[in-house]
């Protein structure tokens, strides 16, 4: 038997695995995850009915071309059909346009930190990450971003809000960074917690896309729908982009069970307003109760709060995990803990009170 080893291609070297959020401990103290901004809801109304009505058609491959999910995506946003490109999450929609738009050579910029999937997907295609430091303030820098560009930049992530900041970038700055991208350079707006945003000044990617062929919408069914297993996202975007990405779409790669959880998902908006209010008033409560113990919190319009804690960093998740509920740490830089159940962000506010008067 050969000891040689097969040959693979010398990008994937220094590649970082992606790193999702540990979950609680089963039978041990960690009672809540906090770390993946997971919906703590279950799924809206109707959903399960959808799901187990599609489970019977197992054996069957699900519909190519998701129609009824674009049909029904393209009716809620006023868009047409050929303009929405389904993918598996937005993560999945995400490496489908780096795949479409950069190779060796070409370069993908984006802000820093950020969604942690973009040095990945970037370096897997073979192109060359351009990260630009955010603001003191935790912003994107968009003015930076934009002085980055060269003639080898092909694509552009915005992540609004930022994970795992939460911090936004409103209107007036993002159209004027946008006057300054050279219209062959693809900018994605990545909105995977668009609906947790209440801050009037922080545009609608979608009102954006429609008079600038360059810009493409990332949004998830992960989030605020509460799909986060069934792994179904989309772009919207003009039609030269949207083919693209259907045509670097893994085929068969959005299940039936997720379509169909997604159309019903849609259809249940009032159920869905509900709960995504409750979570923002639960948003509001952990950041008033962090800053009334003296935290520097960010104005975040996600699902999350960002604590920049750098050498604090893994004790202090340590410390929340010893309280019952497991955050997100980036080591050197700060924590991301979603907003939970109303017992987990107690348990949460409890833990960092307790872990500022020990500093």
């Amino acid at each position: 038997m050969s000891e040689t080893s097969p040959k693979l291609r010398a990008e994937l070297e220094g590649i970082p695995t992606y790193k999702p959020g540990r979950p609680a401990a089963s039978g041990g103290p960690v009672a809540y995850k906090l770390s993946s901004n997971e919906n703590p809801y279950p799924p809206l109304p109707g959903v399960m009915e959808s799901v187990t009505a599609a489970a019977a058609s197992f054996n069957r491959y699900p519909d190519l071309a998701c129609t009824g999910l674009v049909n029904e995506l393209s009716e809620r946003f006023g868009v047409p059909a050929a303009h929405v490109a389904t993918g598996t999450g937005s993560v999945g929609v995400a490496q489908q346009l780096v795949q479409a738009t950069a190779g060796p050579g070409d370069e993908v910029i984006y802000a820093w930190r950020s969604f942690e999937a973009y040095p990945i997907i970037t370096r897997i295609s073979g192109a060359q990450p351009v990260q630009v430091p955010l603001t003191p303030g935790d912003v994107h820098d968009l003015d930076a971003m934009a002085d980055a560009i060269t003639d080898r930049t092909r694509l552009i992530f915005v992540c609004n809000p930022n994970n795992p900041t939460g911090t936004v970038v409103k209107r007036a700055e993002l159209e004027r960074f946008l006057d300054r991208v050279p219209g062959d350079v693809l900018v994605v707006l990545d909105e995977a917690y668009r609906e947790f945003i209440r801050d009037p000044e922080v545009p609608d990617g979608v009102e954006l896309y429609r008079k600038r062929p360059n810009v493409c919408v990332l949004r998830t069914f992960s989030k605020a729908y509460g799909l986060a297993g069934l792994r179904v996202g989309f772009a919207i975007a003009h039609e030269p982009v949207a083919e693209a990405l259907r045509k670097t779409a893994v085929p068969f790669g959005v299940s039936q069970l997720a379509q169909e959880a997604a159309v019903a998902s849609l259809r249940a908006e009032d159920a869905l307003l509900g709960r995504v209010g409750s979570l923002v008033c639960e948003r509001l409560r952990v950041v008033e109760g962090l800053r009334g113990q003296g935290w520097t919190v960010p104005e975040t319009q996600a699902n999350f709060v960002w604590l920049r804690l750098g050498e604090h960093t893994v004790a202090f998740a340590a410390a929340c995990e010893q309280a019952g509920v497991v955050v997100r740490p980036f080591p050197g830089e700060g924590v991301r803990v979603t907003i939970g159940e109303n017992e987990a962000n107690d348990i949460f506010l409890k833990a960092a009170e307790g872990f500022r008067k020990e500093l």
